[in-house]
């Protein structure tokens, strides 16, 4: 998926999950996606190329890292807990709606049950 197309999908899923928000806390050359004032996902082209930085379980980030040249350990996060997609490679646009909304989802996870504004147990499972 390309560069631009890679953020807009992105963009587009992170956008319909229940309370996320876009904020510019870092400037305006950094898109900074929320839920309940907790990062859920990172976008910015500083690097030269648009790139998508979203958190991930430590064991499904290194599977995911060995898995896909594409992805690779969090631009300027911890390395453990969060993943880069990198565009102009394979990676589907509905593997990236399902990487947007795991991260929600480990996000959510970590919020007092009075402010999750899903069940993350339930949430996107048939």
């Amino acid at each position: 998926m390309q560069g631009k197309r890679l953020q807009e999908q992105a963009a587009a899923r992170a956008g319909e999950l229940p309370g996320a928000e876009l904020t510019h806390p870092f400037g305006e050359e950094w898109d900074v996606y929320k839920v309940r004032d907790k990062v859920f996902m990172l976008q910015t082209a500083i690097t030269g190329d648009p790139i998508v930085v979203l958190k991930s379980s430590p064991a499904d980030a290194k599977a995911l890292r060995s898995d896909n040249d594409d992805i690779t350990p969090g631009y300027h996060m911890n390395k453990q807990h969060w993943i880069t997609l990198h565009p102009d490679g394979g990676l589907m646009p509905g593997f990236v709606d399902e990487l947007v909304t795991e991260s929600y989802l480990l996000v959510v996870q970590g919020l007092p049950k009075a402010k999750q504004p899903v069940d993350p147990e339930t949430f996107a499972k048939p």
